[in-house]
């Protein structure tokens, strides 16, 4: 178990005054059975903000508020403490359906969401004639974990070369992209195989080796969660399951499920932008 505090803080300068604005901010952990939200909160400047709150189709908790006078900045302050206590368990035969019950109705029922290709998972005609190959002869469970370790062989971890707008496809023809990029072609991988895979974002404390009560500096993160008979997760980017450093804020079929934050604006003549996440190990 560890008990990590985070501090997430997102703050806009636009070049000029905006006079009205609607927003949307994801960035509250779940809590489910593997992690637990003791406390959080979140704050909106200026404070004349009309917010209110309700849990999205996939379950994530959303933070929803307009600004209805003109300002010249917003900032969203989002924290909370969070006890994560997830145990990855080692998949047993028992565990793991094979392809016929995957391609059952049933399944295909109750996993319609993530089954699918959505926008941003596509991975393009080259990745669909290789993954085939990967996956031959495996069960699903030992087919994903193929996917993951071909991948690793083939994407590197860049900053800089991709954007929120980026699909998987073009990811892979630059074989390079961030945490979500990384996502986003296992995802359609899995799928194009017949697995269920969905996106999860959240953060991650980057050095187990800090101190109790040493605060770093975190991330907004991005891995996988996929079905062979349970769920299991994936972290792409280090190359190994989410573990009691990731901290869950929302799941949904990619990236534009889950934005940390959204919004609709008018005025502003465009922003400078920071953004800041900062963890401190309680536990």
């Amino acid at each position: 178990m560890t008990r990590l505090s985070i501090v997430h803080k997102t703050a806009y300068k636009y070049n000029r005054r905006v006079t009205l604005s609607y927003n949307e901010a994801r960035m509250t952990p779940l809590t489910d059975g593997q992690q637990v939200v003791l406390e959080s909160s979140l704050k909106v400047s200026p404070n004349q903000a009309s917010v209110s709150t309700y849990r999205d189709y996939w379950g994530t908790r959303v933070t929803a508020f307009d600004m209805q006078m003109p300002h010249e900045s917003l900032e969203v302050l989002a924290t909370a403490t969070v006890e994560v206590h997830r145990t990855e368990r080692v998949a047993v035969e028992d565990d793991i359906v094979g392809w016929d019950v995957i391609a059952s109705d049933k399944v295909q029922d109750e996993f319609s969401d993530w089954l699918p290709q959505s926008r941003l998972s596509g991975p393009g005609e080259e990745v669909l004639g290789i993954v085939p190959g990967v996956v031959e002869g495996k069960n699903p469970h030992e087919a994903a974990l193929a996917v993951f370790a071909w991948m690793a062989g083939e994407m590197t971890y860049m900053k800089g070369t991709t954007g929120v707008t980026t699909n998987a496809e073009q990811a892979w023809s630059q074989r390079q992209g961030v945490c979500q990029d990384l996502a986003h072609l296992a995802i359609g991988a899995l799928r194009c195989s017949g697995i269920p895979a969905r996106y999860v974002s959240g953060y991650i404390h980057p050095r187990s080796s800090a101190d109790i009560g040493e605060t770093v500096a975190g991330q907004s993160h991005a891995w996988l969660e996929w079905w062979d008979g349970e769920w299991r997760s994936w972290d792409p980017t280090n190359h190994k399951p989410a573990g009691d450093y990731h901290v869950t804020v929302a799941r949904g079929r990619d990236y534009r499920d889950v934005p940390p934050l959204k919004g609709i604006l008018s005025g502003g003549g465009g922003s400078g932008l920071s953004v800041s996440v900062e963890i401190t190990r309680l536990a």
